[in-house]
């Protein structure tokens, strides 16, 4: 077949562009890359930066769950490229993996950076070509693609394009949004931009029954940066049961982050939105039951603190015995059945989730009504989307970067099912 020499262009060098962008040129298309920051991948390497966790390992049906109102639309993209062809992949690049004791995939050296240049050194050989500091700014007059260079601005034909622009969190990586106000004037339904996977403050409550904003001073200099580990949370889901899972979050200056709280980030965030704020409940002592924490509150302390008698009974101590103390008054301290119930079920509220530019992700973004099966909008004919810029989201473990692969993958498949059928 003779392919058209107008290449097709990707804008976004992130796994959900880089994946399309092999996908094409594997197709026998040329492919550019487009991207405003200096190098490919920002957000992927600072995500790593503590351990590149790739994927998981559960089986696909809860796997599938993890993606909540959207799997019917993800679940297609994960029927081409899910979680074990995503291995599979990564050893391809010559980068082996392992499964973690919580199930989660990671490379075996943990790091993304290695990944990474085997990626980049394979896409070059394929003949990708990589343009940096190149902003989309959107389309000229006669439709070509518009880049804002060092050089100045600069236009370019494109026989299909793929936007994979990420979403609003992490802005200095180069993820700031900015696309919203080039796609709307184009008639492209774009949902707002709001933070998932993120910290929250927390309201703390008072003896009357009201709440003030934050921590004591006492506590958040002493605990701030501190993790709770091995605790359980209990969380409302968005429809009325209550879900429950154990981990570690810490202690933030003005709230709570970690990865058991963005694992309930999207309903905490929505009650918040709904209600003016959200409760969680805190099992301090996940391994204990409720009667066995009462039996220990209840022996006889003789003339010892509280303090000493929960660290002594219990093992309650440092950051978990404080918060105890931060969110529970002083009557239900002094009152065993009440002191037993806080340490097994501890309320916590939440009264706002932190700013879109701290969250590890983004909720929100263009609709899937405005695209159909393979990506491609549905005003914009070869404009096709991939990546966190579309309206879904997932937990970290794996799930969101996993989404964000198979994303590009199906808008890859999808340039190349549009341009043969196109003759281009």
């Amino acid at each position: 077949m003779q392919f058209s020499s107008v290449p097709v262009h990707i804008v976004g060098a992130g796994p959900a562009g880089l994946m399309a962008a092999e996908t094409i040129a594997n197709a026998g298309w040329p492919v550019h890359v487009h991207d405003a920051m200096p190098s490919a991948g920002r957000k992927f390497l600072l995500a790593g930066k503590g351990g590149l966790n790739l994927t998981h390992s559960e089986p696909l049906e809860p796997f599938l769950s993890r993606y909540g109102a959207r799997q019917p639309q993800i679940e297609r993209w994960l029927a081409g490229f899910g979680p074990q062809a995503l291995q599979e992949w990564t050893h391809g690049l010559g980068i082996d993996t392992f499964v973690g004791t919580s199930g989660r995939v990671f490379p075996t050296d943990m790091k993304a950076a290695p990944m990474l240049r085997a990626w980049m050194h394979r896409l070059r050989g394929t003949g990708v070509q990589f343009h940096m500091r190149h902003r989309w700014v959107g389309w000229n007059a006669d439709g070509a693609l518009r880049f804002e260079t060092p050089h100045g601005a600069v236009d370019t034909d494109a026989a299909a394009t793929v936007l994979a622009l990420g979403g609003a969190s992490w802005p200095r990586l180069g993820s700031d949004g900015g696309w919203v106000g080039v796609l709307q004037p184009h008639g492209v339904p774009v949902a707002p931009l709001r933070p998932a996977n993120c910290g929250f403050d927390v309201a703390r409550p008072q003896a009357d029954g009201s709440s003030l904003p934050g921590w004591s001073e006492h506590f958040r200099e002493r605990f701030a940066g501190h993790p709770l580990k091995t605790v359980a949370l209990s969380c409302p889901s968005a429809d009325g049961h209550i879900e429950r899972r154990q981990g570690e979050f810490v202690v933030t200056g003005t709230g709570v982050e970690g990865s058991l709280i963005y694992a309930f980030s999207a309903p905490l965030r929505d009650a918040i939105e709904a209600r003016g704020s959200a409760v969680v409940h805190i099992d301090l002592l996940p391994a204990k039951s409720h009667e066995q924490v009462l039996r220990e509150v209840a022996h006889p302390r003789g003339s010892r603190s509280m303090a000493s008698h929960l660290q002594s009974r219990l093992g309650l101590a440092g950051v978990k015995a404080s918060l105890l103390r931060e969110l529970l008054t002083r009557e239900a301290h002094a009152d065993p059945a009440r002191l037993a119930a806080g340490i097994k079920a501890l309320p916590l509220r939440l009264a706002a989730a932190r700013p879109v530019a701290e969250a590890i992700s983004t909720a929100g973004g263009v609709s899937f009504d405005a695209v159909d099966e393979q990506l491609m909008l549905r005003v914009l004919p070869g404009v096709f989307c991939a990546g966190e810029m579309l309206d879904w989201e997932a937990p970290t473990g794996g799930y969101l970067l996993t989404g964000c692969f198979a994303s590009g993958k199906r808008a890859g498949q999808g340039v190349v099912e549009w341009l043969r059928q196109h003759g281009r």
